[in-house]
C-alpha cells in the first residue's frame, strides 16, 4: 500500500490496511511501546523500528518484521546519558566526554553491558550499543514511556525501520511503503517529518584503550579524536549494526564512478540514474535522482534517491561520491555497501 507522503500527518491517526496505526502523537507511540507493541519512530538519522529493550518477545517481533538475523545487535535508545549508564557496567572517561559533546545526537557508544542488557539485544555479545537521539518526537516518546513505566532509564531498541539489508527509511512514508504488511493492529508508525541527517549514527567502540569507529556517520573520526584526545584505533572484535559488506541496497545495481567517467556512460544499455553533486551536469538520457549542493545534502538525499530509483524501475544507479571529509566518509561507506552484491 502506498499513501501520498503529503497526506500522512493530515490523516493521522488512521489505520493502514486496517492494521498498523499511523499517528503524529508521541503519546500514542509511547503507549504502544509500554504495552509491548512496536512503534516506528523518527530520529534525526533515519526512522527506527522500536520495541521496549527489556521485553524479549517485543524485540523478537522487531527481528521478525525486518527479517534480521538474531545475532545482529541492536542499538538501545534512552532519554539521556544518565539513563544510558544504567545499561553499561563500565564507562571510560573519554566516553563520558563523547556523550557530553554529542548527545543528544547522531552518535552511538558501544560499552561493556550491565545486567540490564540481555542477549536478545546484544546479539549475545558482552557489549551494548547506546544512543540518545536529538529528534524531539522520539524524545517525547521516551519521556512519556518513562512516566508510564515509572522507569527513567527505560530503553527502546530501534534498528532502522526497513527490511534487513535494504535502503533505510528517512520519512514515515518510507516505513509505510515497506513495513505496513509486517506490522499489526496494535503497532504504530509515528510521523515526525523527514530525517535531518539522513544516514545512520556514527558507532564508536568504547571497550578498548582508544575509541574505534565501527560505522562512520555525521560525527567524524576527527571530531572523536578532538574530543577524546586519543587517536582512533583500527581493530575491534565487536559486531555492530550496518557493517556487513552488502547493506543499504536498492533493487537497482549501484556503482561508484568518477566525474571523468561520466561521459563514458551508455544510457541506451540500461535505465540509469545519477546521484552526484549539483556542480556535475547530467548527461543526456540519464535520470537525475538527486543534485545535492554539499556532503550534508548528499547524506540527507541519499536514501530517498535510492528508493526513487526503484520506484522508477531503473536497472542501474551510478553515484559520484563527495569528498571523504566529514560526513562524506559516511556517504561513501553507504554507497560502497549498497554497491556490493
Amino acid at each position: 500500500m502506498t499513501t501520498p507522503a503529503g497526506d500522512l500527518t493530515a490523516r493521522a491517526p488512521s489505520r493502514l490496511n486496517g492494521a498498523v496505526l499511523l499517528t503524529a502523537d508521541p503519546a500514542v507511540a509511547a503507549a504502544a511501546l509500554a504495552d509491548g507493541h512496536l512503534a516506528a519512530v523518527p530520529t534525526e538519522t533515519v526512522y527506527g523500528l522500536g520495541a521496549r529493550a527489556d521485553l524479549p518477545h517485543a524485540v523478537a517481533r522487531v527481528y521478525a518484521a525486518k527479517g534480521r538475523p538474531a545475532d545482529h545487535p541492536l542499538i538501545v535508545h534512552v532519554r539521556d546519558a544518565q539513563a544510558a549508564w544504567s545499561w553499561a557496567s563500565h564507562v571510560p572517561m573519554w566516553a563520558h566526554a563523547l556523550a557530553e559533546a554529542f548527545w543528544p545526537g547522531p552518535l552511538t557508544l558501544v560499552l561493556p553491558r550491565s545486567a540490564r542488557a540481555g542477549d536478545f539485544i546484544t546479539g549475545g555479545q558482552d557489549t551494548v550499543a547506546l544512543r540518545v537521539s536529538a529528534h524531539p518526537g522520539f524524545g517525547q516518546v521516551l519521556d512519556q514511556l518513562a512516566t508510564l513505566l515509572d522507569d527513567p532509564s527505560v530503553g527502546v531498541a530501534a534498528p532502522s525501520a526497513n527490511r534487513f539489508g535494504r535502503v533505510s527509511p528517512t520519512t514515515a512514508q518510507h516505513v509505510v511503503d515497506e513495513l505496513t504488511e509486517a506490522l499489526g493492529p496494535h503497532d504504530v508508525i509515528l510521523e515526525g517529518g523527514p530525517s535531518r541527517v539522513g544516514v545512520e549514527s556514527t558507532i564508536v567502540d568504547c571497550t578498548g584503550p582508544a575509541p574505534v569507529i565501527l560505522r562512520p556517520g555525521h560525527v567524524s573520526a576527527e571530531q572523536v579524536e578532538q574530543v577524546t584526545g586519543a587517536a582512533t584505533g583500527e581493530h575491534s572484535t565487536v559486531r555492530a549494526p550496518g557493517t556487513l559488506a552488502s547493506h543499504y541496497a536498492p533493487r537497482a545495481a549501484v556503482s561508484l564512478i568518477s566525474a571523468e567517467a561520466l561521459d563514458d556512460l551508455q544510457p541506451q544499455d540500461a535505465r540509469t540514474g545519477l546521484l552526484a553533486l549539483a556542480s556535475i551536469a547530467t548527461p543526456p538520457g540519464i535520470v537525475r535522482l538527486a543534485a545535492p549542493e554539499n556532503a550534508d545534502d548528499y547524506a540527507r538525499d541519499l536514501y530517498s534517491a535510492l528508493r526513487e530509483a526503484d520506484a522508477l524501475e531503473l536497472s542501474r544507479v551510478v553515484a559520484i561520491p563527495p569528498s571523504p571529509a566529514g560526513i562524506g566518509a559516511a556517504v561513501i561507506d553507504r554507497l560502497e555497501r549498497a554497491a556490493t552484491r
